[in-house]
């Protein structure tokens, strides 16, 4: 992955085999991209939670108000709260406030 506007993107070899160019990686749970910005991490945590949420869907009998708040506290939220710390910062882009909030 190259990081920047004016970076060369050399190719690099390691044991005489080329490394692959990427554009984007996850590296500890964390999406991260070559203009460092976080709109994959974003999709991947709101695909995550919207899996939770049908699987919760067909599988809970009782839909009551309590049980599907402590549901969305303790399975749904944790993924969309994870690592806010690093992404927060960009997420005020419209586009990834209104996917985050329509979990």
């Amino acid at each position: 992955m190259h990081f920047g506007r004016t970076n060369e993107s050399l190719s690099y070899y390691m044991n005489g085999a080329k490394l692959d160019k990427v554009t984007e990686e996850k590296d500890l749970g964390v999406w991260i991209s070559n203009d460092l910005k976080a709109s994959q991490q974003c999709i991947q945590a709101c695909s995550k939670a919207n899996r939770i949420l049908g699987v919760l869907d067909r599988t809970i009998q009782c839909k009551d108000d309590s049980n599907l708040i402590c549901f969305y506290k303790s399975l749904i939220r944790p993924h969309l709260e994870f690592c806010t710390a690093a992404w927060s910062p960009h997420c005020a882009k419209l586009k990834d406030k209104k996917l985050i909030e329509k979990v």
